[in-house]
């Protein structure tokens, strides 16, 4: 199983326990039941699911930074979760370089959210990288 696919199951298990509040490791059950899932893609769904609610305040942190003119409850939940995911592989984690979260967040938004997901995503997370790169420069 790719990534992507791996990432389409993190990206659904996230939206569930956003809209739902339903436990993570219920709902990665559930998919992985239903998609017939190996154990190597589960270990890295898990990781990414529990990678973002770990960090989940310093995400949504960096989200309302940089999204002044958007409210996180007034965001579409499925470009929320989008971004949450892609932040976290982008800063959070050595898994994948950022460009490849980056592209992958945007292949998500065409996929999942609406006509114009794929832009706001591809707009915020290049507003993030740009000003997020310059502050680890900084130090």
């Amino acid at each position: 199983m790719k990534r992507h696919a791996v990432r389409e199951i993190a990206l659904k298990a996230l939206f569930a326990c956003d809209l739902g509040k339903t436990e993570p490791s219920t709902i990665l059950e559930m998919l992985w039941n239903e998609e017939g899932i190996s154990q190597g893609p589960r270990d890295f769904s898990k990781y990414l699911v529990e990678g973002v609610i770990i960090n989940l305040d310093a995400l949504d942190n960096m989200l309302k930074k940089h999204t002044i003119e958007w409210e996180l409850d007034r965001m579409a939940a499925v470009d929320r979760n989008i971004l949450r995911l892609a932040l976290f592989e982008m800063f959070y984690s050595d898994e994948v370089p950022r460009a490849v979260a980056f592209n992958e967040a945007i292949e998500l938004g065409k996929t999942f959210g609406g006509v114009e997901s794929s832009r706001f995503i591809n707009g915020v997370l290049g507003k993030i990288s740009k000003i997020e790169l310059k502050e680890d420069e900084r130090g």
